[in-house]
């Protein structure tokens, strides 16, 4: 019996390792050796522990991240600068482009409500769905989302189709 490593059973360097021991990665085609399997297991267990303190959905650990708490302004909100945050602007942009979209087609379909000072313009709304639903098949929930804004008005909570088409909407800006 030696006292080396070797003959103990025990690796403890790569120069230590048998060249039965060491594999060929496939892929690059170069000799991968026991520690830089090690390394890498090591790194990606590192960055998934790191992952898993800011998970919010993990049991075991207590996220580092402050959560807003009930009545504070960010409650209910995505964390600033996240891609879920950006998601969100992203969407905001989009339904108010499509808002002042629809507006545009008002004007542009509308006639003058009253003889009126205002000029304010007014479309049916059957007439109207029938001119936007080729731009969009949202043009129900853009009208409801214009009417929130306070851009156009219309009687009723929901409009539809066949049912309400003789509901005039009218252009407030």
């Amino acid at each position: 019996m030696g006292t080396n490593s070797q003959s103990s059973g025990i690796l403890k360097s790569d120069e230590d390792v048998p060249a039965a021991a060491q594999l060929k990665d496939d892929t690059a085609g170069s000799i991968v050796s026991v520690r830089g399997l090690k390394e890498n297991w090591q790194k990606w267990s590192h960055e998934h522990q790191e992952y898993q303190r800011t998970n919010p959905f993990n049991n075991s650990t207590r996220p580092s991240v402050v959560v807003p708490q009930r009545g504070q302004d960010d409650y209910g909100r995505p964390l600033q600068g996240s891609m879920t945050d950006q998601r969100g602007k992203d969407a905001h942009t989009h339904i108010s482009r499509e808002v002042q979209e629809l507006c545009e087609v008002i004007r542009d379909i509308g006639e003058p409500r009253d003889k009126d000072v205002d000029g304010k313009m007014a479309v049916e709304f059957g007439k109207l769905f029938e001119h936007y639903v080729s731009i969009s098949n949202k043009v129900v929930g853009v009208l409801l989302r214009a009417r929130k804004q306070r851009l156009v008005d219309f009687e009723g909570e929901m409009l539809w189709q066949g049912k309400d088409d003789h509901v005039v909407i009218t252009l407030l800006q």
